[in-house]
């Protein structure tokens, strides 16, 4: 009999959006929200401990983003997750023109809307999370038609895919997470951008393209500190970098660490706790 790890998680002051955030780092098969916190899972076959939770939460408590927390494991029957996550999925207004929707829903667009649409099978970046929404915001505010886009930590593909629905050229969208580049790639084909968006399996040291025009990375802040100089050597000198997965609190931190290397703070978005930054090349 299959089993999986569920994890009970309540916080003081209660934060979702932050938490869950945070928590996709690791290696989860979904998070669901509640009113008093989050259920995550994780497949019996995923290294995923009850350790690594506090680990993350611990921080948070160190950094004064929660006061408390408590965690409650069970090992349970396996059961169709996906089924149980399409139920907490809804469709998503980002803007007045950008819209989300699983293809599970249904939706009647208002005149110049965008629809995209994203069944998430567990991966990150549907649309619910104010970082994603904070990202799409700024490519369309950026975005003026004929760019080619580089997605890096694509997850489910939405910011390329919706970068191509706005106007751009084309996009690559990568991560290492090969569900992802699955889900990607579904999504890709349910929005019949099959000759625009390019899904890859791929670290962005992998990738020889270095003419885009826009570069836009929704993951946490370390790795984003540790691939600035890749970012460098893959955006054209005219280019827009947009990045989040940030906390607040984080800009600091990514300023320091791009500025050295070019780049300069041009604008940035905020939403709770959460911000998306955008630089240019000097």
């Amino acid at each position: 009999m299959k089993t999986y790890k569920q994890f009970r998680i309540q916080t003081e002051p209660v934060n979702v959006e932050l938490v869950s955030g945070l928590l996709w780092q690791l290696d989860l098969d979904g998070i669901n929200e509640t009113d008093n916190g989050l259920i995550v899972f994780a497949g019996s076959t995923k290294n995923i401990s009850q350790d690594d939770l506090e680990n993350i939460l611990d921080q948070l408590v160190d950094d004064g983003q929660i006061h408390s927390f408590s965690i409650e494991a069970e090992t349970l029957e396996d059961k169709n997750w996906n089924e149980e996550y399409e139920k907490n999925v809804r469709v998503i207004e980002v803007t007045d023109r950008v819209v989300i929707k699983p293809s599970f829903k249904d939706y009647s667009a208002k005149p110049n809307q965008i629809i995209i649409t994203i069944d998430p099978k567990m991966s990150f970046g549907t649309g619910e999370h104010a970082t994603t929404k904070l990202v799409l915001q700024l490519i369309e505010k950026y975005l003026r038609g004929g760019e080619n886009v580089l997605d890096v930590g694509s997850g489910t593909g939405v910011l390329g895919i919706c970068s191509v629905m706005l106007g751009a050229k084309s996009a690559i969208c990568i991560d290492n997470d090969e569900w992802c580049s699955l889900n990607g790639n579904e999504n890709v084909k349910a929005n019949q951008l099959e000759e625009k968006v390019d899904i890859r399996l791929a670290e962005i040291h992998q990738i020889k393209e270095n003419n885009f025009d826009l570069i836009v990375a929704n993951i946490n802040k370390h790795i984003l500190l540790e691939i600035a100089d890749e970012i460098k050597l893959k955006i054209k000198k005219t280019g827009t970098l947009i990045l989040s997965g940030l906390l607040i609190t984080d800009e600091k931190d990514i300023v320091e660490k791009f500025s050295p290397i070019g780049f300069a703070l041009k604008d940035k978005n905020e939403m709770d706790e959460w911000c998306a930054l955008v630089l240019q090349l000097n």
